[in-house]
């Protein structure tokens, strides 16, 4: 649950395994062999066939029945580490864990080549006495402690060689080291390297995401323990975004509150019979009509205005208007026989004076247009 000690361990068919939020597969030490080489200048179409060409005075099989990954670190161009497993195995493992329902996002190997040289006594199933994993800058070397050959690559480390066993070999290995061994199971062992940034899933084997998978396996990601702060800051961004948009929003109200009872004080001053406020700008409106009304002056809507701009844009050859009706601040004339070309006249010649023109059925309705002087 934290990514560093193993708070459950146990065995099972990929079917039955428990739902993890991560899927991973370890190779065997014995499953995996390291050669250092220079890697071909080739583009990554290319370079797997470019790696098993350049590799093929050193493999024992076909180069088609195995599988090549590029160490972390190793480029085109330059010297670097290639692991070599046997492929169908791999895509037979990887087939049975996603046929469960479990999406391998990483393949890496249980040893792999250091700067310190580090050993591990293990028991592989069958055998009787520990066999070392040697891991050191030249590679790694899986060996019998029967005869010098084990002892040799100690030596040959020319350094002191930090070795741990597991459970079962830890007294065998500490009576051939003739030293005390730290015990690592192989939970634990398996857990240190998945925290390598190795990954064999290159080339033909590299995971495909698409669209709800992609998806899925950023968020996985995401839940990683190494990601923790950035999931701190992006929720404390949220919130911060969060908080600033009510505080903005409140401003606004407040703000737009202020210019309402300013409009509700400046039309109680102008009009004192005015006494409930509904709607400011309409109440404003309708008490200055009233007031130009009384006075005896015609507003922009009057009648006279609307005949008077009616008159100044009435169409070329358009005869006289049949008939005249004003209401409610709209000038209705019955046009009939006007063209086409005579109703666009006078809707533009209209416009331009801020007035609108609407035809229907032989008529045209003359009124001031929202905005218009």
């Amino acid at each position: 649950t934290d990514g560093h000690t193993v708070a459950h361990s146990g065995c099972a068919a990929p079917a039955l395994l428990p739902r993890a939020d991560h899927t991973v597969v370890v190779l065997a030490d014995g499953d995996v062999s390291w050669h250092r080489i220079e890697v071909p200048k080739a583009n990554a179409a290319r370079l797997r066939a470019a790696l098993a060409g350049a590799m093929e005075e050193a493999l024992l099989d076909d180069a088609q029945a195995l599988h090549f990954a590029l160490d972390a670190g190793a480029a085109p161009g330059a010297s670097g580490w290639v692991a070599v497993t046997d492929s169908r195995r791999l895509v037979d493992v990887l087939a049975a864990l996603e046929g469960a329902g479990r999406d391998v996002e990483l393949v890496t190997t249980a040893s792999r080549p250091r700067d310190s040289a580090r050993g591990h006594f293990l028991l592989r199933d069958g055998d009787a006495t520990p066999t070392l994993v040697l891991e050191h800058r030249d590679g790694v070397a899986c060996v019998g402690l029967d005869g010098a050959l084990a002892r040799s690559l100690l030596t040959a480390a020319g350094e002191p060689v930090h070795c741990t066993a597991a459970p079962a070999a830890a007294a065998t290995a500490e009576h051939w080291l003739g030293a005390p061994v730290a015990a690592l199971g192989e939970a634990e062992r398996a857990l240190g390297a998945v925290r390598s940034p190795f990954n064999l899933r290159q080339f033909d084997l590299a995971p495909r995401h698409r669209g709800a998978r992609a998806l899925r396996e950023s968020w996985r990601r995401l839940q990683r323990p190494e990601w923790r702060a950035v999931r701190v800051g992006l929720v404390a961004l949220a919130a911060l975004q969060v908080i600033g948009l009510n505080a903005y929003a409140w401003q606004q109200q407040r703000a737009l509150d202020g210019r309402r009872q300013a409009m509700d004080a400046l039309l109680r001053a102008t009009f004192p019979g005015v006494r409930t406020v509904l709607d400011a700008p309409l109440q404003m409106q309708r008490e200055t009509d009233r007031a130009r009304a009384e006075a005896g002056r015609p507003g922009d809507a009057g009648f006279e205005i609307l005949l008077g701009h009616t008159a100044a844009a009435w169409p070329d050859g358009a005869g006289p208007m049949a008939s005249l009706r004003f209401d409610n601040d709209h000038l209705a004339l019955a046009t009939p026989g006007w063209s086409d070309a005579q109703r666009r006249q006078f809707a533009e010649r209209l416009q331009a004076a801020g007035y609108r023109a609407e035809f229907t059925d032989g008529r045209v309705s003359v009124v001031r247009a929202k905005g218009g002087a």
